[in-house]
């Protein structure tokens, strides 16, 4: 539960450090925004493992800035 907690306190720190980044490019933008659900979402999915969440963020990461080029 502990986990939880600080998993969800990361994205919502993250969350907030996003929204003060208003000269980035759309680009750093997604991939910023991709590595930090990715990061949550990896979290959530092998119970607060170190390791799923960081590879969460990097394949997130990656995604976020693959999308980002399309839009």
């Amino acid at each position: 539960m502990e986990s939880r907690m600080k998993a969800t306190f990361a994205a919502a720190a993250a969350a907030l450090a996003l929204a003060a980044c208003s000269s980035m490019t759309h680009q750093e933008k997604a991939t910023a925004a991709g590595a930090v659900v990715g990061g949550v979402a990896g979290s959530a999915l092998t119970g607060g493992s170190t390791t799923g969440t960081v590879g969460g963020a990097v394949v997130g990461g990656v995604v976020g800035h693959e999308v980002g080029k399309h839009d």
